[in-house]
């Protein structure tokens, strides 16, 4: 197959891009490295079958994006970690709004599927849990987080559009808290921020007293999910994420017995509408899917901590 993956330079695009290569399909990656990072891809310089194009989606789409036939879309490109969508509050907007409206007209015209990396936040600090994809959300529309979490909406809402009203093969992702390697270590996520602190002996920062929760996700195991989804008869929205629930002073204990770090704990107020509990029901992609997370935080963080060292060596 021919496929566009946007965000290709990131955390997630990056991971994709490398299973669908590993498929035998050609693969056109396009960034903007408004957060992507080049270095995410450099061990394809030399695959023939892969080719990067820097460019804002956001922006009208050049010749090179139609050169030959489309067979399939991912659409991954936003600011994911909340420091950069506060930092890039009017991108992250704009992108999950007339940027994917753009690569929903070119899969339009291409007649190709499309799969829209949505996210967790749809559900805001969501009254109900575990989280199914029936349930609305709880979400700020005017809190620092909205930038974020109504682009995604939005973006949701696009895309059903387009396959209701033009017959666009889609299918929306809900993601849910994901980490491995090439997190970038100072996203300001949970597992990267803990996993350097870690490292360097620093105190690990906990926001509220450490109880809230999270589901963490390692990223073999949500590429697995989102292929499988990307291939299926399913367009509306399908959780992907591991259910196992743990509070954040968990995953800190996790990361310390991990590292052998001997760093203390340390406490700050909890930011703006951070959710207090976040847990994927994930029946639906068991049962159309045949789909479920294989590998526990333990591993997970283990099979990380290479990569985080090798980012600690470097910034030394």
């Amino acid at each position: 197959m021919h496929i566009l993956i946007t965000g290709a330079a990131g955390f997630l695009g990056s991971h994709l891009t490398d299973r669908l290569l590993r498929e035998g399909n050609t693969v056109l990656g396009v960034d903007n490295l408004a957060t992507g990072d080049r270095e995410n891809l450099a061990h394809l310089v030399n695959e023939s079958r892969f080719r990067f194009f820097e460019w804002d989606i956001c922006r009208p789409l050049p010749a090179d994006f139609e050169a030959g036939h489309l067979d399939y879309i991912f659409n991954f490109a936003s600011p994911a970690s909340p420091p950069e969508y506060l930092r890039l509050a009017i991108e992250t907007l704009t992108v999950g709004s007339a940027g994917t409206q753009n690569i929903l007209e070119l899969a339009a015209r291409h007649e190709a599927g499309f799969l829209h990396a949505s996210t967790s936040e749809c559900y805001g600090d969501p009254l109900e849990h575990p989280q199914t994809e029936d349930y609305w959300g709880n979400v700020n529309p005017v809190g620092p987080r909205s930038v974020y979490d109504e682009a995604k909406r939005y973006a949701e809402a696009l895309v059903m559009a387009y396959h209701r009203s033009r017959g666009v093969n889609t299918h929306l992702v809900r993601i849910f808290n994901t980490y491995g390697p090439r997190l970038q270590p100072s996203d300001g996520r949970v597992i990267s921020n803990f996993m350097m602190q870690a490292l360097r002996g620093e105190p690990l920062t906990i926001y509220g007293d450490g109880n809230q929760t999270r589901s963490f996700c390692y990223v073999d195991d949500l590429i697995e999910g989102i292929v499988r989804l990307s291939r299926s008869g399913v367009h509306l929205p399908v959780n992907i994420g591991n259910p196992n629930e743990f509070t954040i002073l968990e995953c800190a204990q996790t990361v310390l017995e991990i590292t052998g770090s001997k760093s203390e704990l340390c406490f700050e107020a909890l930011p703006e509408d951070d959710p207090i509990r976040r847990r994927p029901d994930i029946t639906r992609a068991r049962k159309l899917l045949g789909w479920e997370p294989k590998i526990e935080l333990k591993e997970g963080l283990t099979r990380s901590l290479d990569f985080f060292k090798g980012k600690l060596i470097m910034a030394a």
